[in-house]
């Protein structure tokens, strides 16, 4: 007599206000292998209690620090409605905090490549639902196998329009979807959460599932796609030629990207092709302006660097967002104020969402930032709750700068506050902190805020 198929629930926490394509492709993947999948994203739906009840496997997705975190918080809940589930956590952030997650009672953890592992799983609690916490795990724990993806299935996920959305320049929405066309990344940044898990390697998703998941959400009402590629640049020719399809394809759909500023100068030629088949922006993670943080932080990148990038970009005609670690062991209440006075003068104002000024270093598990001396004699042990190690700023009122600016951010964008307007509050916290005026203060806005750029709803966090 046959088995019955694996039930699986998959969660996502928290994925930036997109539709999870950490749950629609290994939900692809699973259905193919004979499970019975339910895809939960409890950002935007109830946690479904019935589902969990019922489930063999409940596997959460956790691709960031923030995810994690809500993870975390959730995992008693779902072990209070089905303590015999198989619990397993799987993306970026699972295989560096193992011990923390064993401990939560995860049985299965999956870094990297997780499609195969999960798969595999399934097939492995269909030979023995009592394959938990009794046996070790099966499955590697990163695995960097070159796959051939499937298709993500989006079944069942919630419809895009409950997502974030874009709002340009003439105040036009458009209805974001999101894909992936590579993972993992070539380069080895200290601070970065791909690098323990990647190691410097980056895998592609094939160019034809690509288009394929585009095509569907597309008809599903996106006028808009973000890649979420750690550096979209990373395989500059898989790059080319999606975007020259995607234009070709979708002629009315625009685009966003995310690119070093080491590949953007290397890259510059190909920058109108960018501009040319529909990219309204690029995020770069600059993280800092001054060439010492950048050093410890190994970006390959100077400020100089950076000021090149930007010239680029206004002579192509394509809107750069600068993303920032705006408060490190390493910056001082004047050079949080020369940041600023920076941004005023390269008239950037606009393009650096508010909570980017606000952004704290953080020192996750296996953090390459850990390999220096100045760190490890920094940091004050590893915080489960924060899952990050414990540092102070040597100046305690750098700490209280950076609390103050991340509290005035969110008050005022609760309220509607303009990026100029918030940007111009974070200034006078500065002067206050420091007690005098470096530079002259950034124009007050005039008349009602208006959008100066593409901007989404829900920006670039971590």
């Amino acid at each position: 007599m046959e088995k019955p198929a694996p039930k699986v629930v998959l969660i996502s926490t928290y994925e930036l206000g997109r539709q999870p394509f950490g749950l629609a492709s290994p939900a692809a993947w699973l259905r193919h292998a004979g499970g019975v999948v339910t895809c939960v994203d409890v950002t935007v739906q109830r946690l479904d209690e019935e589902a969990i009840r019922a489930a063999d496997l409940v596997a959460f997705y956790i691709p960031m620090h923030t995810a994690t975190r809500l993870a975390s918080a959730l995992v008693p809940r779902v072990k209070a409605l089905n303590p015999d589930a198989h619990l397993c956590f799987y993306g970026l952030y699972a295989p560096v905090n193992e011990g923390y997650l064993r401990r939560l009672g995860a049985d299965t953890i999956l870094g990297g490549e997780f499609e195969s592992g999960l798969v595999n799983l399934v097939k492995r609690l269909q030979g023995d639902r009592n394959a938990t916490r009794s046996a070790p795990q099966a499955e590697p724990l990163i695995s960097l196998d070159r796959q051939r993806f499937l298709v993500p299935d989006r079944s069942g996920l919630v419809a895009l329009s409950r997502y974030a959305f874009l709002t340009l320049p003439d105040g036009r929405r458009r209805t974001v979807g999101y894909t992936e066309a590579s993972r993992g990344c070539k380069h080895l940044c200290r601070h970065c959460p791909v690098v323990p898990v990647y190691g410097g390697q980056f895998r592609i998703v094939q160019r034809d599932v690509v288009l394929e998941d585009i095509r569907q959400q597309v008809a599903a009402g996106a006028d808009h796609m973000t890649f979420g590629d750690p550096d979209f640049f990373n395989g500059v020719g898989h790059a080319l030629a999606l975007v020259r399809a995607l234009h070709e394809a979708h002629p009315r759909v625009t685009y966003d990207v995310t690119i070093k500023i080491e590949h953007l100068l290397r890259h510059a030629e190909h920058l109108p092709v960018l501009r040319d088949t529909g990219c309204l922006f690029v995020t770069s993670a600059v993280e800092s302006l001054d060439d010492r943080v950048l050093a410890l932080l190994d970006k390959g990148h100077t400020r100089k660097d950076f000021e090149e990038v930007v010239r680029l970009f206004r002579s192509v005609g394509l809107d750069l967002c600068p993303t920032f670690v705006a408060f490190t062991p390493w910056i001082s209440l004047e050079g949080y104020q020369e940041l600023l006075a920076t941004l005023a003068e390269l008239d950037l104002i606009e393009h650096v969402a508010p909570i980017q000024l606000a952004i704290r270093l953080l020192i996750p598990a296996g953090s390459r930032l850990l390999e220096l001396p100045e760190v490890r004699d920094l940091v004050e042990g590893f915080d489960e709750v924060l899952l990050s190690s414990r540092w102070r700023h040597p100046e305690p009122r750098v700490d209280q700068l950076q609390e103050e600016v991340q509290a005035l951010v969110k008050l005022e964008e609760a309220r509607g506050a303009s990026r100029r307007e918030i940007f111009g509050k974070a200034w006078l916290l500065a002067e206050q902190a420091t007690g005098e005026r470096r530079r002259p203060r950034p124009p007050r806005p005039r008349g009602p805020a208006r959008t100066f750029i593409p901007i989404m709803s829900e920006p670039w966090y971590c």
